[in-house]
């Protein structure tokens, strides 16, 4: 499963890349508008450390997706453009596909959701689990749903599990086989941890401390 890092932050990018474990990037104009800096410059730096980098178009018609979609495109070869899942939006995914512009389509809740933006052509769906959590759905459920689907045809498109909250949500996106979870930072420092890791390493330090005097 690939693992994207869901920020506008340029440093958090750069330092989780030099993990080695960082397969892409997901912003929406939320991220950017939390970092305050210029867009554009941060998709850029960004598509220094990884191969696939989300921006997200914020025109809601098809002439304004369209427009603002070529200009992303235009600026890294490693930018996808992203989409909303609405009438509008599958026109767009449409377009794209056909101009060989990467796309993914974010804000996906239901499963007909899904199979209409990968029969539009999008390249990435984004079903965004955390939000249904707080509906009281279960969110993770829609993803076993997605992939049971997935199964049954060819569709030239990953399903990326997004608005994840803690490590199990990767886990458990992983069992179902998504092909990609795109974290947040915090959550992300996470994945590495484990209490048990910390207890055995002070220990053998302490006794190789004793061995080497």
């Amino acid at each position: 499963m690939k693992l994207f890092l869901d920020t506008a932050n340029v440093e958090s990018v750069a330092e989780i890349a030099s993990w080695g474990v960082l397969d892409g990037v997901t912003t929406n104009p939320s991220l950017v508008a939390k970092e305050g800096k210029d867009f554009k410059k941060t998709v850029i730096e960004m598509c220094k450390h990884v191969p696939c980098v989300s921006a997200q178009v914020t025109a809601t018609d098809f002439a304004g997706m369209k427009k603002q979609g070529e200009e992303y495109a235009s600026w890294h070869k490693h930018v996808v453009v992203k989409v909303p899942m609405t009438t509008e939006g599958l026109k767009a995914l449409h377009y794209f596909r056909s101009k060989g512009i990467r796309t993914n389509t974010t804000l996906i809740f239901s499963a007909a959701q899904a199979v209409l933006a990968a029969k539009a052509g999008a390249n990435i769906i984004s079903p965004f689990i955390g939000r249904l959590d707080d509906i009281g759905e279960n969110g993770m459920a829609l993803i076993g749903e997605i992939m049971q689907i997935w199964l049954q045809y060819d569709f030239d498109c990953e399903v990326l599990v997004a608005s994840t909250r803690h490590p199990r949500h990767i886990v458990d996106a992983a069992k179902l086989g998504a092909h990609i979870c795109t974290v947040p930072v915090d959550v992300f420092k996470k994945l590495p941890q484990h209490a048990l890791t910390d207890v055995g390493l002070k220990r053998f330090l302490d006794d190789w401390k004793k061995v080497a005097g």
